[in-house]
């Protein structure tokens, strides 16, 4: 059974990544570059002090295990079999000139040779800054050897190196864990909008259908009260599916996408007519073909998002005009929809594209502030990123990288 030194140990070297996936597995740090770096400070290790052989041992409840080695293959022993395992909870670091006369090892397998003819050993405990013991770094020869005190000390300097990256592989594991709880957090969220949408979509629709039958209705004169009142349940009511639309939209924008080479003027022009406009000099808006590769229906959704965005924020002083264009870079694609509209401030880019936030500018009509989220949720699900920017001469131009085809 074990401590509760132990257990609490156990805790902590699982959340470092420290402990085997399997049986007789010997963890590894996630990254490979930092797994390298890991390697090389254990060959400095030997080398500095002029000896054959250095490793990093950590040290489980019932385990000694080598996760990087100089000399000898990393390798799997008992806590029971293990000199580290001895000393490294202990404070400081233990220098031994020749185990095999020291009291504490005399008997190890590692020393008598049984395992190997350990002589000259010292250790190094790792430990956390927050006092979390992880093991040790050990460097020995089956030669008694003395190194300096100069010596000695650079090697601490090492262990605490060691210790750095060991850190680093913990903030990395924790990150990797909150993005995920953020992933799902969002997905759970995404779904549960989408089918609140679904659900209040019918009602709504059902509700918008009979105050059409009652505008319609002969027996309600023009001018009455009546009529008032059913012209602003409509107008609310065509608001609120607007929304629901919209959140509907941001719900799928991360779901399963199906890439495939599409067209964009094919794409734009369908995402007008959503909008109700027709690509052409009538409508201001122009459009370049280039061939993409993205899921045809959310690049569908995109565009009719920033086209409805142009055409609610035009700049009243001039005749709106709208340019989708699109050019090759190193990573795929970027698509870029410029008008020369209102614009954005540089100082509310970042949040203009957060969901549910608008900017209420004097002027701006109405709006639910999903669509630049929505935008960005479906470049993200390519592999992309959406940026605004300026543009020139005034305007927003919004820019979307496409990854190219795998």
């Amino acid at each position: 059974m074990l401590t509760d030194r132990d257990a609490g140990r156990e805790l902590g070297l699982k959340e470092y990544g420290l402990l085997p996936a399997a049986p007789g597995e010997i963890p590894a740090l996630a990254d490979e570059r930092a797994q390298g770096t890991l390697d090389s400070l254990v060959r400095v290790a030997a080398s500095l002090c002029g000896v054959p052989y250095s490793v990093v041992n950590i040290i489980t409840a019932d385990q000694q295990l080598q996760i990087a080695a100089s000399g000898i293959d990393p390798g799997i022993c008992s806590r029971e079999d293990s000199m580290c395992a001895t000393v490294f909870l202990n404070p400081g670091t233990t220098v031994v000139r020749d185990a095999s006369h020291d009291p504490r090892f005399s008997a190890n397998p590692f020393v008598t040779g049984e395992i190997a003819h350990v002589r000259f050993y010292a250790s190094v405990p790792l430990v956390t800054g927050g006092g979390l013991v992880l093991g040790s770094l050990c460097v020995f020869s089956d030669q008694a050897e003395l190194p300096t005190p100069e010596q000695i000390g650079l090697l601490e300097v090492l262990a605490r190196q060691v210790v750095e990256l060991l850190e680093l592989q913990h903030r990395t594991l924790q990150l990797d864990a909150a993005l995920a709880e953020l992933q799902r957090s969002n997905a759970m969220l995404a779904e549960f909008a989408g089918r609140v949408s679904h659900d209040l979509r019918s009602p709504l629709t059902t509700i918008l259908g009979y105050v059409e039958l009652a505008e319609d209705d002969p027996q309600i004169p023009p001018g009455n009260r009546f009529g008032e009142y059913l012209s602003l349940i409509r107008n609310g009511g065509e608001r609120m599916l607007a929304t629901l639309d919209d959140v509907l939209d941001y719900s799928r924008a991360d779901g399963a996408l199906k890439p495939e080479r599409v067209s964009l003027l094919a794409v734009t022009a369908e995402a007008a007519q959503d909008v109700g406009v027709d690509l052409g000099l009538g409508s201001g808006i122009l459009c370049e073909d280039a061939e993409l590769f993205a899921d045809r229906g959310q690049l569908r959704t995109l565009v009719q998002n920033l086209l409805a965005n142009s055409l609610n924020y035009p700049d009243p002083r001039r005749q709106l005009e709208v340019t989708v264009t699109a050019e090759p870079c190193p990573l795929g694609m970027t698509i870029h929809v410029a008008d020369n509209g209102k614009g954005i401030q540089p100082a509310d880019r970042q949040r203009a594209v957060e969901p549910l936030v608008r900017l209420n500018r004097p002027g701006d009509g109405p709006g639910t502030g999903l669509g630049l989220a929505t935008c960005r949720r479906i470049a993200q699900a390519h592999g992309g990123e959406l940026s605004i920017s300026e543009t020139p001469g005034g305007g927003t131009t919004v820019s979307v990288l496409f990854p190219a085809e795998p």
